[in-house]
C-alpha cells in the first residue's frame, strides 16, 4: 500500500455532445450535454502519475429540480468538480481511501451550507476518486480490479458498513473481473419499437440501428431496461408494446428490469402499476422475465421508512435504489426497509460502491440467500474514458449485467476527434468496431461485450488519451 499522496495539479477540459435521437427518461428528454475530462497529476511515494476521468454533464439526474434549467444543472456540475478538486488540493494522505475520505467529508459539509443535494455533491469527489485510482493504478502497475480486491486503496469497510469490521475486499470481491458483460439495452420512453414507428421526421440514416427491433437484430440483445412514466394506462400500453417486440425477436430468452424513474411519490401508487400487470395475461407473462425494480419512490421519500414500506409487499418482486444512494448509510437504510440493493455508477463513487457489494454478498452468505443484488446502471456513458472505466469497475464489482445506452443515443465516437476513435480502434479492438466513416462505434456482439483489454488496462483505459482541440476551463 502506498504511503504518501498528494495532488500536485489538476486540468478540466470540455467539449460539446449532441445525440442521434433524443433519450427521454423520468421528466427529461436529452438531445445534447457538456462532456468534461478531468485530469489530475498525483505525486504517489515520491513518483509523479496522471490520471483521468470523464463523464457526460446530463441534467435532470443529478438534481431533478423542475424548476431548474439545463444550463444551471450544467454549471452546478461544473462547481462541484471544481469544488472537489479545491478540496483534494489540500489532502495529503497515506492511502487512496484517506485521500477519498477526506475530500467527501469536505465536500459534504459544503454542499450542506451551500444547499446542494448529496448526489450532485458526490459526483465532483467521484471524478476526483477516478483520477486517483487510475494514477494509482498506473502507479502499482495493475488493473482496478487488483487495487480494490487485494485493497491496495486501504479501503476499510467498518467505515462505511459496520457490519462488515474484521473483513476485507478479497472475501467478498470476485477473484477476477468479469471478462465479458451483458449489455442490458435501455429502451427510452420514445424509442421507435419497430419500423411502423419510423416518420421522415424521425428517421435516422447513420448507418446505426434505431428502432428496438433493429438494435436486436444487430447487436443480439437479450437483456433490457424499460422505464415507466407514472401513468398506469400509458405505462400499460407501452409495456404491452415492447413486450410483443421483444418476445417476437427473443423468444423466451431474454431478462429485463424496470426503472420506476422516481415517478411515484407514494408506494401503493405503484403496487397498483404491478398489480395492473399481473391482471393482464401478455403482460403477466413476460414479467415472469423481470429482474428487479429500480427506484419507483421518488428520492426525498424513498428511504422514509412511512412510505417506503417495501418490506410489506409480500409478493413482489425485488427492488433496488438508485438515485436515493446518495449517503454513505443509504444501502443500509434500504435493506433495512425492504430493497434488495441498490446500482452501481461511476458518478455515484467506485470505493463506496466496493463497500456496497460487500455487504450485498456478505448478506447474501450469512443469509443463505441470493436475493441481494447490486445493478450496473448507465448514464448515457460514451467513450474514450467513461464508458471504459465504468465497465472496469462493473467488471471488478462483478455486476453481470450492466444498462447500456450511450452506443445507442450517439453516433459512435463522433463527438470526439478523428484520432481518438483510432486510439480506441488500436487499443481497445474488442470493445470497439469501425463504422463506415472512420470513427469508432461499440461492439456489441450476441449481446455482450467483451473486456479483455479494459481488464488489461489499468483503468480500464490503455492509451494517453489527447485533449488537442478540446476547450481548456479554469479550475
Amino acid at each position: 500500500m502506498t504511503t504518501a499522496i498528494k495532488l500536485i495539479d489538476a486540468t478540466l477540459h470540455r467539449t460539446e455532445t449532441q445525440t442521434r435521437m433524443p433519450f427521454r427518461f423520468g421528466i427529461a428528454v436529452m438531445t445534447a450535454a457538456p462532456h468534461v475530462f478531468l485530469r489530475c497529476r498525483f505525486d504517489i511515494d515520491g513518483t509523479v502519475v496522471t490520471g483521468i476521468a470523464a463523464d457526460g454533464l446530463l441534467p435532470k439526474w443529478f438534481d431533478k429540480s423542475p424548476e431548474k434549467e439545463a444550463a444551471q444543472e450544467i454549471d452546478e456540475m461544473l462547481l462541484v468538480i471544481r469544488r472537489a478538486v479545491g478540496f483534494a488540493r489540500e489532502v495529503s494522505a497515506a492511502s487512496a481511501f484517506e485521500f477519498w475520505q477526506q475530500v467527501y467529508q469536505a465536500q459534504v459539509k459544503w454542499a450542506a451550507e451551500e444547499g446542494f443535494p448529496s448526489l450532485l455533491a458526490q459526483f465532483g469527489v467521484s471524478m476526483v476518486e477516478r483520477t486517483l485510482l487510475d494514477a494509482l493504478a498506473r502507479a502499482e502497475g495493475c488493473s482496478l480490479a487488483t487495487l480494490l480486491r487485494e485493497n491496495r486503496v486501504g479501503l476499510d469497510l467498518a467505515a462505511i458498513h459496520p457490519e462488515l469490521a474484521g473483513h476485507t475486499p478479497d472475501e467478498f470481491l470476485p477473484a477476477r473481473p468479469l471478462s465479458k458483460i451483458i449489455a442490458r439495452h435501455t429502451v427510452g420512453l420514445s424509442d421507435p419499437l419497430t419500423a411502423a414507428d419510423l416518420t421522415p421526421e424521425n428517421r435516422i440514416d447513420d448507418g446505426l440501428p434505431q428502432t428496438l427491433e433493429d438494435c436486436i437484430r444487430c447487436y443480439g440483445l437479450y437483456h433490457f431496461k424499460l422505464k415507466a412514466q407514472g401513468d398506469v394506462e400509458r405505462d400499460l400500453e407501452r409495456l404491452r408494446a415492447v413486450a410483443r417486440v421483444i418476445t417476437q425477436h427473443c423468444g423466451t430468452r431474454f431478462g429485463f428490469t424496470l426503472d420506476g424513474n422516481e415517478q411515484y411519490r407514494e408506494f401503493p401508487r405503484f403496487v397498483e402499476l404491478w398489480d395492473r400487470i399481473q391482471a393482464d395475461p401478455l403482460l403477466k407473462e413476460f414479467f415472469k422475465q423481470l429482474i428487479f425494480i429500480e427506484q419507483p419512490l421518488y428520492r426525498d421519500v424513498a428511504l422514509d421508512p412511512a412510505i417506503a414500506n417495501i418490506a410489506d409487499w409480500k409478493n413482489g418482486p425485488p427492488v433496488i435504489i438508485d438515485e436515493s444512494d446518495a449517503t454513505l448509510g443509504a444501502l443500509a437504510q434500504a435493506l433495512k426497509l425492504g430493497y434488495a440493493g441498490t446500482s452501481h455508477k461511476n458518478c455515484k463513487g467506485i470505493m463506496k460502491a466496493a463497500a456496497h457489494r460487500c455487504l450485498i454478498n456478505y448478506r447474501n452468505a450469512t443469509e443463505k440467500t441470493s436475493r441481494y443484488q447490486m445493478s450496473g446502471e448507465d448514464l448515457v456513458n460514451i467513450g474514450p474514458v467513461a464508458l471504459l472505466q465504468d465497465l472496469a469497475a462493473q467488471a471488478a464489482l462483478g455486476n453481470t449485467s450492466v444498462e447500456r445506452n450511450g452506443h445507442h443515443y450517439f453516433n459512435g465516437l463522433t463527438p470526439f476527434p478523428q484520432e481518438i476513435s483510432q486510439l480506441m480502434l488500436q487499443q481497445h479492438g474488442d470493445l470497439y468496431t469501425t463504422m463506415d466513416d472512420g470513427f469508432a462505434r461499440v461492439n456489441i456482439t450476441g449481446g455482450e461485450l467483451d473486456l479483455t483489454t479494459i481488464n488489461a488496462a489499468p483503468f480500464g483505459v490503455g492509451v494517453e488519451i489527447p485533449m488537442d482541440g478540446i476547450q481548456e476551463l479554469s479550475l
